[in-house]
């Protein structure tokens, strides 16, 4: 008897999009839309968006449902399958799309913060293929990060997705939309090396009042001296939030995502350079450093793994 294919409806939801596709059980989208995520017209006008992509898409691959499996921003609860307090999502708070996409269309579905469905799908079907120690961090606007062990998603208490992006480097440092100041999502994110630039300019040199990540980076490559000194502050701060977690968790590698890492050639010397001086006591030339590898559709990959790894294969073992 021939195996049924196994094709899973994938949702990302994050502060500006949606993004709703088909996945196959190999990791290859098969069809895709997009929407914004308008959170303004409320929980219920998103929901509804949610089921005509699904079923759009369905029907261009001319598939099946399998299942649904969800990547949300932000804070959620795998077991409940309800969104927490996500500052994007004004007004989703309580909601549950678990349920509410099972009932719409007779299915299974899991829920997962996006940056646990992004490891995830790097540890089954990206850059983490084959590795049982795994930490999956993605750098961009902020920081956010998932640990795989042994197969497994790590939680906290009460299925908690932890932060590592909001672990404290330097105490004196910036305020962080946490309430601390000088946590590592203050200091090394796309917006704290802007930071950076703009408060050791000269008063007659001119940036662009946008100025990006991307420009900085555009700029020290073409040997801007201060933008070239903005890389290397963020390196050093970079370097060091991933030193605690080679001497925390010591992972068979940590896999770098997001906008920042695009121009991962700039950071990755000095990044290794402070994880050689401060990881001493651990064997941190085993953690390999490697760039997330599934591209621009990680986090559609990431969020079908979701329900792999709820209902079905779980994380892709060593071969």
């Amino acid at each position: 008897m021939p195996r049924r294919e196994i094709v899973i409806g994938a949702v990302d939801i994050g502060g500006t999009k949606i993004a709703v596709g088909m996945v196959d059980d190999t990791g290859r989208v098969l069809s895709k839309l997009e929407s914004p995520t308008d959170a303004h017209r409320g929980y219920l006008n998103g929901l509804e968006r949610i089921i005509g992509m699904l079923r759009e898409t369905a029907q261009h691959a001319g598939v099946q449902i399998s299942g649904i499996g969800i990547g949300s921003t932000g804070m959620v609860y795998p077991s409940s399958g309800a969104f927490g307090d996500v500052d994007f999502l004004p007004g989703w708070r309580g909601n549950n799309p678990v349920e509410d996409l099972a009932r719409a269309l007779n299915v299974t579905v899991a829920l997962e913060n996006d940056a646990d469905a992004s490891a995830l799908g790097e540890a089954s079907w990206g850059a983490g293929r084959g590795k049982p120690r795994l930490v999956y961090v993605t750098v961009g606007t902020g920081i956010g990060g998932g640990i795989i062990f042994d197969g497994q998603l790590y939680r906290g208490a009460d299925m908690a997705h932890p932060e590592v992006g909001h672990h404290v480097i330097d105490p004196s440092g910036p305020l962080c939309t946490c309430g601390f100041r000088g946590c590592w999502e203050s200091l090394a994110t796309g917006p704290a090396m802007i930071a950076w630039l703009r408060a050791h300019v000269a008063h007659d040199h001119c940036y662009p009042v946008d100025l990006t990540a991307e420009q900085v980076c555009q700029l020290a490559r073409q040997g801007d001296a201060l933008a070239r000194q903005a890389v290397e502050h963020e390196a050093y701060y970079l370097g060091l939030g991933l030193a605690n977690l080679i001497n925390l968790f010591v992972p068979d590698v940590i896999v770098l995502g997001g906008s920042v890492m695009k121009s991962a050639a700039l950071f990755l010397d000095g990044i290794r350079k402070v994880i050689s001086q401060g990881c001493r006591f651990v064997p941190f030339e085993k953690t390999e450093l490697d760039l997330a590898s599934l591209g621009e559709n990680a986090n559609l990959i990431g969020a079908a793994r979701v329900w792999h790894h709820r209902f079905k294969q779980g994380v892709a073992r060593p071969s």
